[in-house]
């Protein structure tokens, strides 16, 4: 007995100092990190063979074909399934719209605006809906499933761990990267994609825990023989340096037709509402339109990674490649606008390996001696077009780099993507994900956070300790209740308490009163310009640049303009400050 107490002591001791290990110098978000990865390649396995098993029962598919690879289907009938899975997600609608009426929140909003938190709730009714869209055919891919069920399991793990903001983001994004990294069989642009998408920013602090759980998923989804997509396309052609120029041609016209793909969705969305269809409907029209259009080319169901890999590895005439490709946008758009839920990651892809392929096959006839083959074209194609719809240049880059193994190749793609970047943003400003965001009123671009400046509000920063004064007051009066040196400035209200304007106490001294109005009211400044409470740190900033004034009222609302506050342009210039900075703290680790 004696000896096992020494023994229990060390033991305890030992248990202590690895917890102490584990905690310091970040490991502990690394282990979790690796936690994240290994549950998100599971959660890709399951998915993705749930998806096929449902495809195989509903549109009886041959041994080893993908539901976009068939040439034909194999019953026309099986063009009413999407109008079934239209019904269904109607219905899903109508119930989420009856019991459950709020937005649901994804990785990239949560991230942006909520600090990483994400709901349980709102993870599996993402989950469940992509699942049911994609497995009736819809033309949407599961990757926001994928990705929205690992960064779900990594807040709600990060929020039991009672990790501080910065860290449950970081998991978040760990989440969404090993999704991607387990269903492309790539590691590198899962890690990318969660750097440049969901967490939005670089840095080294969360190199190692994002790639713990890109490698971790991608370990995971191999040993439980997930249906991965790895792109393969095979050796290619020496790249030359005048052909450098063509494909920066292909960036560019990428980058213009990814804008009008994004809004295309958008105008046949405010179609479906000009129609004013009820929201549970429109799905069961949506997919109606994409079972009619799988009749022509069934090239257009489901995500699409059948037909991808048909058209990479045969070789179809030009009016082919353009009557599948003009079909597969308007299923996605369709589909999309209807209200399927889903993205248009993989479409973006399989969209941009057809724009190569009919891009080569226009150079080869106007240009000829440059050279240009249709795959290398279709792995340019294929990232400049999804740069310009998902975003994130690095994160196409190396999925073209881990698709192709050709490093040779990997300078010319990154030119072509970031010419596309830059075309989206200076003519148009955002991707699928935020532009989304952006038809609903939100004004986020990116996941870099912005959740404490939501936070800083002029409610927080003005000071309530308001003096008043009629705005018909005797400017005598003015002048003897407030000699010079006792005030800055003054509110001036109307008869019925609404914010009239700001008197400047010196101006009242110094200016020789109106015959004509002896009273305040010529002295009256910035009569029209108010600040509201809700407003931001931000939009309130804009006001003050705008007004080119240091303090302004706060009032209660732009209609009743009742004076609740009064804030200056020095202190929410200080509070920003602070509060930016310690964003940095939190970033870089230090606090």
């Amino acid at each position: 007995m004696p000896a096992e107490r020494p023994l229990a002591a060390i033991s305890a001791k030992a248990l202590s100092s690895l917890k102490a290990i584990a905690v310091a110098g970040g490991m502990q978000i690394v282990l979790l990190a690796c936690v994240v990865g290994a549950f998100a390649g599971m959660a890709v396995t399951v998915l993705s063979n749930a998806a096929h098993l449902l495809h195989n029962y509903l549109f009886s598919l041959p041994v080893d074909v993908r539901l976009s690879g068939l040439l034909q289907l194999s019953n026309p009938t099986d063009a009413a399934i999407p109008v079934v899975g239209g019904a269904l997600m109607g219905l899903s609608i109508w119930l989420l719209k009856r019991y459950r009426n709020r937005s649901l929140v994804d990785p990239i909003e949560a991230n942006a605006l909520l600090g990483g938190r994400l709901s349980i709730g709102d993870t599996l009714i993402v989950a469940g809906q992509t699942m049911l869209s994609n497995g009736f055919g819809a033309s949407v891919g599961l990757e926001a499933a994928y990705t929205q069920t690992g960064s779900g399991f990594a807040s709600r793990l990060a929020r039991a761990f009672n990790l501080r903001r910065n860290d449950v983001r970081t998991l978040v994004g760990c989440g969404a990267a090993g999704a991607i990294a387990a269903a492309f069989d790539a590691p590198l642009t899962g890690a990318f994609y969660g750097f440049e998408l969901i967490i939005g920013v670089y840095s080294l602090a969360n190199v190692a825990p994002v790639l713990a759980a890109s490698v971790s998923a991608s370990l995971m989804a191999t040993q439980l023989g997930a249906e991965q997509f790895p792109i393969e396309i095979g050796m290619m052609p020496p790249l030359t340096p005048h052909q450098y120029l063509p494909f920066l041609l292909l960036g560019l016209i990428a980058g213009l037709g990814s804008v009008g793909i994004m809004q295309l969705v958008t105008l046949v969305e405010r179609a479906f509402l000009a129609a004013r269809l009820h929201p549970a409907v429109r799905p069961v029209f949506g997919g109606a339109i994409v079972g009619l259009l799988a009749l022509l080319s069934p090239q257009v169901l489901s995500s699409g990674h059948g037909a991808m890999h048909l058209f990479l590895t045969n070789h179809f005439a030009f009016w082919t490649v353009l009557a599948v490709f003009s079909l597969k946008l308007l299923a996605s758009a369709v589909s999309l606008g209807s209200g399927f839920r889903g993205g248009l990651f993989f479409a973006s892809l399989f969209l941009g390996v057809l724009l190569g392929n009919m891009f080569a096959t226009v150079m080869n006839v106007i240009s000829p001696a440059t050279g240009i083959h249709t795959t290398m074209a279709a792995v340019i194609g294929m990232t400049s077009l999804a740069v310009g719809v998902v975003g994130g240049p690095l994160t196409m880059t190396f999925l073209a780099l881990e698709s192709t193994r050709d490093l040779a190749i990997t300078g010319v793609v990154l030119a072509a993507a970031v010419v596309s970047s830059i075309v989206v943003r200076s003519t148009f400003g955002y991707s699928f994900s935020t532009w989304r965001f952006h038809l609903r009123g939100e004004t986020i671009r990116s996941a870099n956070d912005i959740g404490w400046m939501r936070n800083l509000t002029v409610r927080s920063m003005m000071r309530t300790d308001v003096r008043t004064v009629p705005a018909d007051m005797p400017i005598d009066d003015f002048r003897a209740q407030f000699p010079l040196g006792s005030a800055q400035r003054v509110i001036a209200v109307d008869a019925e308490g609404r914010y009239a304007g700001m008197i400047l106490v010196p101006d009242a001294h110094t200016t020789s009163p109106d015959i004509s109005d002896p009273t305040v009211k010529p002295l009256l400044r910035h009569t029209e310009t108010v600040l509201v409470q809700p407003m931001n740190a931000k939009a309130a900033a804009a006001v003050f640049e705008k007004a080119k004034a240091e303090e302004l009222p706060v009032v209660d609302g732009l209609k009743t303009r009742k004076v609740v506050g009064l804030l200056t342009e020095a202190h929410l210039i200080r509070r920003y400050s602070e509060e930016l900075e310690k964003a940095h703290r939190d970033l870089s680790g230090d606090s």
